[in-house]
């Protein structure tokens, strides 16, 4: 272990040392630029300010204050709830053997997150320069010092990374804890057990992330001055979003490495699922939880707290009342108080409802309380939303209906949070004719058609996906025309946004049953590592100490049914997050033009296709986000290659019960090699890219940044579903037609392994990565202005640096990242003709 992290220490610092120079000549443009007073139309972010909360009641007599301070219980209560949870998962029974096998994944994991904090805190320092040059020179806030500003702003930035970095690692540390303990559960035979346990894991991730982001912006809201709070708010979200990009992309390549690489043994080996002997399984394993738990649990936490920022940037930008800002910010706050309250209760009324129905069956479909967890939670959290309104809004601005339009609008997106799981299992549940139809190709045209087909299923989930969430959106337009004009600009922004926030409605929930995948996923292969089966006395020992009769066939087959449900439901919670993140954006993007346009007054025809930056920046976008699924992937490929060739040359079948550790932690190694050696390049080529674009031309910029988010929506949606459908046409073939070891399997298994990087690595990936780059971009794009209005010729001169740096990292993601240039009989024939 130390060997990797000494590796991927090394190869941060030659980064660093590479972009050195560039930060040198940032530094010393920003000095020459900055000579004199930064004018008034720079002030940008550090010139929002927060109204008093305290200046306006509610619910006859509380202020505003008084009332979020009461939010502050709820908060304790969510994250008492999600260490009770914790707790009793730690307690449940387990035989030793699958204990060991979870405590060596979670010390497989804790080394790895070790090492990418490490890497976090190195990119950190790259974003530190622009804000210390933007807060530090460019635009410090109005008569406050730099020397309190500057360091509070960056404080809060670590504070961002901090949040999800720790609700990451509390994420593999619940999972961990849950994977023996349902693997053994499954030992009973009793299918409710083995559901139950992964969704309480899933409850006690969400509960606790949400709980912590939403004490974080409370703090931020009532305890910093307003004067400090925006800027605030705007480094806190910088860092999260950093912190979940990173996360998010080397745990996706990371996992998908070993995914692949542990899979494919299955069809050269003819070795079963998960085989001890595999030394690729272990590094699997760790990757479930890098990237299936910790990706999402950091990029979770980043996605309501940026949403949170950006409603609070808006409101603050487009209302001119302070009564009507304090109204709207402490509603919001409310609401999101109210969502931790909904999701409790859904968890227990579903909780209730599914135990009479499934506590004691032998057979269930694990989907069905998980899909009615969603719903339940949907309807309590859209009539709390109509409740809570009513007290909380009853007037804004003289007019008494405001509270159930903006009720309705924020509930257009908590339908979606139910509508886009229902779509999505159209074409990736086990039940799908999408799904069957990629098997029914695999029968007859082998990997070939099988792959086809998942294409044919991402790209229509995509037109459906789309048309929901455009039908929501409208209807939210709709109800924005009524009235909210009024109060704000650009009402319909506000709308969006709060359909984003909206999406997020059933918070808990959401994170609880993507978390569930992870821990199906694990807890197949805890029992399969574990040889349970082969432990001396064992049905014996267990029937002593625990009190049950063990039923090992029966165990394997339930264990392998819900891993079917738990891939159905990773994907349900993918369009969710993307969905936020689009929409989201549209209100960050709306900041932008605010500032450019000094509140819509100046400049507005540059946002049309009549102004050909404008449109340049929007065919630049797309550009950038095929690059990335490119790049993403190649990092996945070039990994599973290494990987591959070590598992091949080293795996021992004869004589061996399991894979040495040695050669565990050696593929291990590779996985991390490549997943860190694929996020620097690819966060050094956005970082750059972002400068670049934001000092080419402002409304370039602005024309690039909607692009991402299209193009990124789209390619997102297809690839998470296509992958999703080639995973599950598998479980089909392992499960249902038990055909393991057949060709039908080998065909299915080669899709999945497509699929891999498409559903977690790339897709799952931009969600981050459009979200960082407009929050960096707020800043970006207001430094390069800045300059500009000094009168100084070198923003694009910059422009062209930074693109030149971020090009030598686009080369390097793949020049930097390949197999190798020769083919094998290429390279033989080279040998033998120097011979």
């Amino acid at each position: 272990m130390r060997t990797w992290m000494a590796t991927a220490t090394s190869l941060g610092c030659r980064i660093c040392k590479t972009s050195a120079s560039v930060f040198t000549l940032i530094l010393m443009c920003a000095a020459m630029a900055l000579a004199q007073p930064a004018g008034e139309s720079a002030q940008g972010e550090a010139s929002l300010k927060l109204p008093d909360l305290s200046d306006v009641t509610f619910l006859g007599g509380i202020d505003g204050h008084k009332l979020l301070m009461i939010g502050l219980l709820f908060c304790a209560f969510g994250l008492l709830f999600g260490l009770v949870i914790f707790t009793k998962l730690k307690n449940l029974p387990v035989h030793r053997a699958m204990l060991e096998i979870s405590e060596l994944i979670y010390e497989t994991c804790k080394t790895y997150l070790v090492t990418q904090g490490k890497f976090i805190l190195i990119l950190w320092a790259f974003i530190a320069v622009i804000i210390a040059v933007y807060f530090g020179w460019l635009s410090p806030v109005p008569g406050k010092s730099i020397g309190v500003t500057l360091p509070i702003i960056l404080m809060f930035s670590l504070v961002g990374i901090g949040g999800s970095y720790g609700v990451a690692w509390f994420g593999i540390r619940v999972n961990t804890f849950a994977n023996s303990r349902t693997a053994f559960a499954g030992l009973k035979g009793k299918p409710f057990p083995i559901y139950q346990i992964p969704l309480e894991a899933g409850m006690s991730i969400g509960m606790m992330l949400i709980s912590v982001e939403l004490l974080i912006m409370l703090f931020i809201l009532l305890f910093v001055s307003g004067d400090y709070a925006g800027p605030c708010f705007i480094g806190f979200a910088i860092g999260e979003s950093l912190g979940a990009a990173a996360l998010r992309i080397a745990g996706g390549i990371f996992t998908k490495i070993a995914d692949i690489g542990s899979d494919l043994m299955k069809i050269v080996f003819k070795i079963k699922e998960d085989d001890a002997r595999n030394p690729g399984v272990i590094a699997d394993c760790t990757g479930d939880n890098a990237g299936d738990s910790v990706g999402p649990s950091a990029d979770g936490f980043e996605t309501y707290g940026v949403t949170g920022v950006a409603l609070i940037t808006f409101i603050l930008l487009a209302v001119k009342s302070p009564t009507i800002q304090v109204q709207l910010l402490v509603w919001i706050f409310v609401m999101r108080i109210m969502m931790l309250v909904a999701s409790a209760a859904a968890y227990f009324i579903n909780g209730a409802i599914a135990k009479a129905r499934f506590g004691n069956v032998d057979r269930m479909n694990f989907e069905a309380p998980l899909t009615s967890l969603v719903w339940i939670t949907s309807v309590v959290s859209i009539a709390l939303t109509y409740v809570v309104s009513a007290l909380i809004v009853p007037d804004l601005g003289g007019d008494s209906s405001l509270w159930w339009k903006l009720a309705s609008i924020i509930s257009c997106g908590t339908l979606a949070g139910a509508v886009i799981p229902e779509l999505v299992k159209v074409f990736t549940s086990t039940e799908s004719r999408h799904v069957r139809e990629v098997v029914k190709s695999a029968q007859e045209g082998g990997a070939s058609l099988g792959i086809l087909s998942g294409f044919v299923a991402g790209n229509f989930s995509a037109y459906w996906l789309g048309l929901a969430m455009v039908t929501l959106m409208s209807i939210a337009y709709y109800i924005s025309t009524m009235g909210l004009a009024v109060l704000m600009v650009a009402s319909a922004v506000f709308a969006f946004g709060l359909v984003a926030f909206g999406f997020l409605g059933m918070g808990p929930v959401t994170i609880a049953v993507d978390s569930y995948g992870p821990v199906t996923d694990n807890a197949q292969s805890v029992y399969e590592l574990s040889l349970i089966e082969q432990v001396p006395n064992v049905e014996q020992d267990i029937k002593k100490n625990f009190g049950f009769d063990v039923n090992f066939a029966r165990a394997k087959d339930l264990l392998e049914e819900n891993d079917g449900a738990g891939n159905t439901f990773k994907a349900t919670a993918k369009p969710v997050l993307i969905g936020t993140a689009v929409v989201g954006a549209t209100t960050m993007i709306f900041s932008i033009i605010m500032a450019l346009t000094k509140g819509l007054t100046e400049n507005v025809n540059n946002l049309s296709l009549l102004h050909a930056p404008f449109v340049l920046g929007l065919i630049t976008g797309g550009a950038m986000i095929y690059w990335f699924t490119g790049a993403s992937t190649q990092a996945v490929t070039t990994g599973a290659y290494r990987a591959v060739e070590f598992i091949k040359a080293n795996i021992r079948l004869e004589g061996v019960e399991k894979a040495s550790v040695a050669d565990s932690k050696k593929v291990v190694e590779i996985c991390t090699q490549y997943a860190q050696k694929g996020m620097f390049n690819i966060f050094l080529a956005v970082f750059f890219g972002t400068l670049a674009f934001a000092f080419v031309e402002p409304y370039f910029f602005i024309g690039y940044l909607i692009s991402i988010a299209i193009f990124g929506l789209y390619q997102a949606i297809f690839m998470a579903n296509a992958g999703g459908a080639w995973d599950n046409a598998k479980k089909i073939v392992e499960v249902e037609l038990k055909q393991k070891g057949t060709e039908l399997h080998a065909a299915t298994v080669i899709g999945d392994t497509v699929g891999d990087p498409f559903k977690d690595t790339s897709s799952v990936a931009l969600n981050p990565v459009i979200k960082f780059t407009t929050l960096f971009g707020l800043l970006a794009v207001e430094l390069a202005v800045s300059l500009a209005e000094k009168g100084s010729a070198l923003t694009h001169v910059l422009a062209l640096v930074f693109f030149l740096v971020s090009a030598s990292f686009v080369y390097r993601s793949f020049y930097g990242m390949r197999i190798g240039s020769e083919l094998p009989a290429a390279k033989a024939a080279a040998h033998a003709a120097a011979d």
